[in-house]
């Protein structure tokens, strides 16, 4: 029998497991039907400053096979993971994110956002960023809006600064994807202004197994705006996986 494949969930900038609330109770589900897929686990993405660190210690923090599932900064620790232990990362969930490494506008942006969040309060910084995390009909869900608020209050100021150096200085990682064999999943909202449909188009292209989800008015934080369809992508992949390996 083969190993159990764990799905390691990876939650995003000013994120927790919160962001996968709804993955998390679905992928367990799964995992209680299934002999071959574990309960998901979610990466630790507050005690690092590195992509790098996030990815060593996610790999680190469960044995066996995995699959990476990662929104926006967690995206990039799935692609370091995949880029680091490829014959352990057997699929690869991408979810409103990129391959690649920041524009010069998007550097400066981001250095901005920092020295927003070091000279004001934070909880302005969070507020600044939340018309850029959600579609406009999101914005209107005053839970919705509320939970994203509590989960950028819950990371705090100073992981917040050590997410955004993290993901400044990331690896490109076109390669990556273009060699990596793995199954692919890369899923994107079309009204994602951060991380735009093109470029998980790029993604998807780059990857010899990818499966492609656009959907329509959704925005950046895709898991919470659409649990629903991204669940059922998470676990689409997953299927994919276990056919693949013949479990």
């Amino acid at each position: 029998m083969h190993s159990l494949i764990t799905p390691v969930l990876i939650p995003g900038l000013l994120c927790t497991e919160e962001l996968f609330h709804d993955q998390l109770q679905a992928l367990s589900d799964l995992a209680a039907g299934s002999p071959v897929i574990d309960e998901p686990k979610i990466a630790d993405t507050l005690s690092h400053d590195s992509i790098g660190g996030m990815a060593t210690a996610a790999l680190a923090a469960t044995s066996g096979s995995v699959a990476a599932v990662g929104l926006s900064m967690g995206g990039h620790v799935a692609l370091e993971m995949a880029r680091l232990a490829p014959d352990r990362v057997l699929g690869l969930a991408l979810l409103s994110t990129s391959h690649k490494s920041d524009t010069t506008e998007k550097r400066q942006q981001r250095m901005a956002t920092i020295e927003m969040a070091e000279t004001d309060k934070f909880r302005g910084v969070t507020r600044h960023l939340l018309g850029s995390f959600l579609s406009p009909a999101a914005l209107a869900d005053e839970l919705l809006v509320a939970g994203v608020l509590r989960m950028a209050q819950d990371v705090g100021r100073q992981v917040f600064i050590s997410q955004q150096t993290a993901i400044l200085n990331r690896r490109e990682q076109s390669d990556t994807l273009a060699t990596y064999r793995g199954e692919v999943m890369v899923l994107c909202g079309l009204l994602d202004e951060l991380t735009p449909p093109s470029l998980s188009r790029e993604m998807a292209a780059l990857s010899t197994h990818a499966d492609l989800h656009l959907l329509p008015e959704i925005g950046h934080l895709s898991s919470l705006e659409a649990p629903e369809a991204v669940s059922e992508a998470v676990i689409k992949l997953l299927r994919r996986v276990c056919a693949r390996v013949g479990a």
